[in-house]
């Protein structure tokens, strides 16, 4: 289990706690509690839609692969934290994890639902 925090560039959406298992994606956790993060080609890896930054707590997700790079290269402001959500499984178990994810302002994408 792990705590993910989620802030927003969109000032007009309010951060948000959640619990994450083992195996979840951060894009799981996301859509498990109500939260809005695009994800145009259905989870698998072949868009930026879902591209997040994550702030803290990298080290208990899934290693980024060499796709994953590539996507992100194309998505919007990348930085050296971002990942896609749809990618970042949480691969170790600890009551004590806390992940700190940032989700892009989306309303520059192509598919954007709000």
């Amino acid at each position: 289990m792990a705590i993910i925090k989620f802030s927003f560039e969109d000032s007009s959406i309010a951060p948000k706690e959640v619990v994450a298992t083992l195996g979840d994606t951060i894009l799981d956790a996301a859509h498990d509690n109500d939260i809005h993060i695009n994800h145009n080609c259905g989870e698998v890896c072949a868009c930026s839609t879902c591209h997040i930054y994550v702030e803290n707590g990298d080290d208990v997700l899934q290693e980024i692969s060499d796709r994953e790079e590539d996507f992100i290269d194309r998505a919007i402001n990348p930085r050296i934290e971002s990942r896609l959500a749809c990618q970042c499984e949480l691969v170790e178990d600890d009551k004590d994890l806390v992940i700190e994810v940032v989700v892009p302002d989306q309303s520059r994408i192509i598919g954007h639902e709000h």
